[in-house]
């Protein structure tokens, strides 16, 4: 196991790029399976989930390779093998091989899903959403049994905005017989990047990106070439982190329309930003000023953004209040960044800041993805070395993190943890 070690204070300059959405991709590589013939993937992220999908992919008997971000899936081999344990237990998204498993063999065996621990994240309206096309659901001994003698199209409205449901009802839809309509669908550009592979494999889906989606069934997808979408979590981690610790960062291949609650809540902070057509400068910011977000569905605050944003709220004048509406257990990192000097404070579903105050490098742990990323703005903001353990959080959603920031000019290395950190670890 890891460390990452970063050394604060030193300034940020220059072009850092950002990749492939990780929350596309962990949608887009199952969606393969409902393939008859080879798909490739351009664009992907090098993270720890994406190949363990790969792996998930070639256990069910699927030809799978991934050289510099392109993969390439023959799913001709597959069979509905169960995946009741193993890769599948560690990984959120995992619960996407239910509805291209079921979409493909109307049947599947699905672990519970693993993943960072935000809190309650129930599955009920994906099961909602496979009922309604027709299939039995059972959970028998921690696994997800779907069985369909067929499956058909329905109606089907969310009791709450869900992007894992409305994919997943998506994936298992398209090749039932009729038409299924998803009424308060989630608007994710996620959602619109996983409907436009389908189209291009064959489907039929319209109104990806509204809150309501049409789908008419089809016989038969057939491979095709497609592109994956920029990161906009990771775009909005970088324009963080230049606004934390930068003396003017371009961040590189974005869709600035998809960050505009960022954009606009930065601006209001006193830091200036300028957007091109698939960039994002964002210049030194002085005297920054305390504002409140509440995380939303998008196109609200994204609450993946919540965590890194309440470091840089560390620096800013006055108090601020972050409210996180989608996930309750989400302010695990409160506690690490007050090791490193933070005042801040959680109430319920809301933290409250306190700024500005210097932060000092300290010895802390991500609990989750976004934690790590939090905690890692923290560290090239701060005085003297910070110590992140927890890297496997970290590796899960940001590739090549110490190169890119290492580019732009900060002090960060990776190194192996000693015998006595280990047991700490365990302990």
């Amino acid at each position: 196991m890891e460390k990452l070690k970063i050394v604060g204070g030193r300034p940020l300059k220059g072009t850092i790029k950002v990749d492939g959405a990780k929350n596309s991709a962990v949608a887009l590589v199952p969606a393969t399976i409902l393939a008859e013939s080879p798909v490739t993937i351009e664009g992907l992220p090098d993270i720890s989930d994406i190949h363990m999908l790969k792996g998930l992919l070639e256990e069910i008997g699927g030809s799978v390779t991934f050289e510099n971000g392109e993969m390439v899936v023959d799913p001709e081999k597959m069979v509905a093998m169960p995946l009741p344990n193993g890769k599948v237990k560690k990984l959120r998204a995992s619960y996407y091989l239910m509805g291209a498993m079921l979409g493909k063999f109307k049947k599947a065996v699905i672990g519970l899903p693993g993943g960072c621990h935000l809190g309650p994240r129930p599955i009920d309206q994906h099961i909602k959403g496979f009922e309604a096309l027709g299939a039995e659901v059972t959970n028998e001994q921690g696994a997800i049994y779907l069985r369909a003698n067929e499956l058909r199209g329905a109606r089907i409205y969310l009791d709450v905005v869900s992007v894992g449901a409305t994919i997943n009802i998506m994936l298992a839809a398209v090749k039932a017989k009729g038409r299924t309509v998803i009424e308060n669908a989630a608007k994710e550009p996620e959602i619109i990047d996983v409907a436009t592979l389908l189209n291009n494999m064959g489907a039929k889906i319209k109104g990806a990106g509204t809150d309501i989606i049409r789908i008419e069934g089809v016989d038969k997808l057939a491979g095709c070439r497609h592109t994956i979408i920029p990161d906009r979590i990771e775009a909005g981690t970088f324009m963080i982190l230049a606004a934390a610790a930068g003396e003017g960062v371009v961040v590189d291949n974005v869709i600035p329309l998809h960050l505009e609650s960022l954009t606009a809540k930065l601006r209001e902070m006193n830091v200036p930003v300028e957007i091109g057509d698939d960039k994002v400068f964002v210049g030194k910011a002085e005297q920054l000023k305390a504002v409140d977000i509440k995380t939303l569905v998008y196109p609200g605050f994204p609450t993946d953004l919540q965590q890194p944003f309440t470091t840089l709220l560390t620096k800013a004048e006055g108090s601020a209040i972050v409210t996180d509406t989608i996930y309750s257990a989400r302010f695990k990192h409160i506690d690490e960044l007050r090791r490193m000097n933070a005042s801040m404070k959680v109430e319920g579903r809301s933290a409250i800041i306190n700024g500005p105050l210097k932060l000092h490098g300290a010895k802390v742990k991500a609990s989750d993805l976004r934690a790590g990323a939090a905690l890692v703005i923290a560290g090239l903001m701060a005085e003297g070395i910070t110590e992140v353990t927890g890297l496997e959080h970290i590796d899960r959603g940001y590739s090549l993190l110490v190169e890119k920031l290492s580019r732009l000019g900060a002090e960060i290395w990776r190194e192996e943890l000693s015998e006595e950190e280990l047991e700490q670890i365990k302990s």
